[in-house]
């Protein structure tokens, strides 16, 4: 058996995709995994680094919305999408898995046009143009949130690694708040704006720090590798401010946290209701506001706390995160409520999926 993933650029496309491919290599060591990807996309470093195959195809940008570009796509698909057939060719693809992006949308068509079943999944709340188009020929279509519009979909949430799917954080607290050498019995809040940070976020937390600090709570905070580290000057007797400017191993950064103030992406979303951590989310300002939509469903279960980025302050920050990391109680109900809203065995149900798309294609 071979499959081809179709999801390239981000992160957030390529980490569902590896997730699923280590589930399918734990179900059968011998299946055969192919990458789709492009010159341009995070894929040309983070699929070989885990060790699969990678074949790069054109690249051609989609609008996401209905623009007068949009008449000029299937022309400039048109290569692409020969090269996708031709790596479905070559590996004897029995199915092309999607997850949005550059890369779906030609792996959809060159799947259609050679008889390969397609699965397909979408991270947002809101689908992108490519999923749209592919779930019309997919045998599966699976979301992240039960609130998707997509046609016949059925909500399993999204693959995560098996380091943040299988995290026990209570379990390795004590490991996580010795690496990032934070205090162990502490308060701790969070911060991240995501892989690359987010200047906003920065600047109001490190407003608010020092009265976070004078009220019993450490802080442990990724600013981002191209924004400058803050200088601290940690009293003795305070509790420590910890900027760093990248984790490489999110699931302890999870498991030393009591809370978490971040963006709003889907893939952080899963992970934090996945493990159970409650969050205020603070959606990216720009876009078509998928953020807002990725959080919403958590927060409305209980699991997080949500605000505009126009309105974060550090005066939000001291009215309304502040009291949450000192109620013990409050941050016991909230990350409960985040971890049964959470989906831990996404990536073992699309799994599933694959397997009944191949069968229903080999039986017809």
């Amino acid at each position: 058996m071979h499959v081809v993933l179709a999801g390239g650029g981000t992160a957030g496309h390529i980490e569902p995709a590896l997730a699923l491919a280590d589930a399918l290599r734990r179900q059968d060591p011998t299946v055969g995994i192919t990458a789709l990807g492009t010159e341009r996309g995070l894929e040309t470093r983070l699929v070989p680094e885990r060790g699969y195959d990678l074949a790069l195809i054109p690249a051609v940008p989609l609008p996401r919305k209905p623009t007068p570009e949009l008449i000029t796509v299937p022309g400039r698909l048109r290569g692409t999408i020969k090269a996708a057939e031709q790596v479905l060719e070559r590996t004897k693809a029995d199915c092309v898995v999607g997850f949005g992006g550059y890369v779906a949308l030609p792996g959809y068509l060159a799947a259609k046009r050679a008889g390969v079943p397609i699965v397909v999944h979408e991270a947002n709340a809101r689908p992108g143009l490519a999923n749209k188009i592919g779930s019309r020929y997919a045998h599966g279509v699976a979301v992240s949130t039960p609130d998707s519009k997509l046609r016949g979909a059925r909500y399993i949430g999204i693959p995560l690694r098996r380091t943040i799917a299988t995290l026990d954080r209570a379990r390795v607290r004590p490991e996580a708040r010795a690496a990032f050498q934070l205090d162990p019995n502490l308060p701790t809040l969070l911060v991240s704006g995501g892989s690359q940070g987010a200047r906003h976020l920065n600047e109001v937390v490190q407003r608010v720090a020092p009265l976070l600090q004078r009220s019993g709570i450490q802080i442990l905070h990724v600013v981002g590798p191209k924004n400058e580290l803050p200088r601290i000057d940690n009293m003795p007797g305070m509790p420590p401010y910890i900027p760093v400017p990248y984790v490489d191993r999110m699931d302890l950064a999870y498991a030393a946290a009591d809370m978490m103030l971040c963006r709003a992406g889907a893939m952080t979303v899963a992970e934090l209701s996945a493990v159970g951590l409650p969050a205020a989310y603070v959606p990216l300002p720009i876009g078509n506001g998928e953020q807002r939509l990725n959080a919403q469903p958590v927060v409305n279960a209980g699991g997080g706390l949500l605000i505009d980025d126009a309105a974060l302050t550090p005066e939000w920050v001291q009215a309304n995160v502040l009291p949450v990391l000192s109620d013990p109680h409050r941050l016991y109900e909230m990350s409960r409520a985040a971890a049964e809203f959470g989906r831990r065995d996404a990536d073992d149900l699309l799994v599933g999926m694959v397997y009944e798309a191949i069968a229903a294609r080999r039986q017809a």
